[in-house]
């Protein structure tokens, strides 16, 4: 991934934190406050073997990795076009994060869940969906990887 998006999307939440409770929880974020934000975790076996618009698994990874592989039917928003785009993911839906090993869906997760979303972060990402032997796809249906 490249760094550079990678700090972006996280000055991006940060500064969204910062526009929705001031600036005493924007320091505390930036310092590690996101903590405080409980997050369910769930492995590969965990999850579902399909996905549609009542269980959504929402793909944070940025797109030249979408495009590499993907699981069928998830949602593609790019950990940096959270913030712009919080209201394509559906509220009431039970939501799934993954990225590639599980630390920028962790993030998300901790983000959505100041949004009132009930996040559940896949641990091992995309890796672990592959090392599970689970199908990845490109957008042409085709076999992918990660």
């Amino acid at each position: 991934m490249n760094l550079w998006k990678l700090w972006i999307a996280v000055r991006l939440l940060a500064r969204s934190e910062y526009d929705r409770v001031g600036a005493r929880a924007a320091r505390t974020c930036q310092h590690g406050g996101m903590d405080e934000y409980e997050v369910a975790q769930t492995d590969i076996a965990g999850l579902p073997a399909a996905f549609d618009e009542s269980v959504v698994l929402l793909d944070v990874r940025e797109d030249d990795e979408w495009q590499r592989g993907h699981v069928a039917g998830a949602q593609h928003i790019p950990m940096g076009e959270v913030p712009a785009r919080i209201g394509e993911i559906d509220p009431d839906a039970t939501l799934y994060v993954v990225c590639h090993a599980g630390g920028r869906s962790q993030r998300v997760s901790q983000y959505l869940v100041r949004y009132g979303y009930t996040p559940i972060n896949v641990t091992g990402g995309m890796l672990a969906w592959a090392g599970a032997g689970r199908p990845i796809v490109t957008d042409d249906g085709s076999a992918g990887n990660v």
